[in-house]
């Protein structure tokens, strides 16, 4: 199915669990908006230290590389963010601040 439409390529973050938003969200030739963008979310290994891989819907780290996003990390709790185009994500909570940062020098 066809996910909803990129919005307008605007300067789009989210932090965390917060990329799962994208999961089925398509850009203007069809694919994800994830594909062949550099990318981060919460990882499968933070994912099972807090005991949650049996309880969410999905892995996001694996939906990422699916959706064919250029996933990377740094170690668990760690900030981190990945910026490519327009879209910023950060891996956990720990990477808000940056996160926003980098989504601000974006939308100035």
């Amino acid at each position: 199915p066809r996910g909803p439409p990129a919005p307008a390529e605007k300067p789009i973050g989210a932090v965390c669990h917060g990329p799962c938003v994208f999961k089925n969200v398509k850009g203007k030739g069809g694919d994800s908006i994830l594909k062949g963008k550099k990318c981060t979310g919460f990882t499968n290994v933070e994912e099972g230290q807090v005991q949650l891989t049996e309880w969410v819907p999905f892995l996001l780290e694996d939906s990422m590389k699916e959706n064919g996003g250029i996933f990377s990390c740094k170690d668990p709790w760690n900030s981190y963010v990945q910026s490519d185009g327009n879209l910023v994500t950060g891996q956990n909570p720990q990477s808000s601040p940056e996160c926003a940062k980098e989504l601000l020098k974006l939308i100035k």
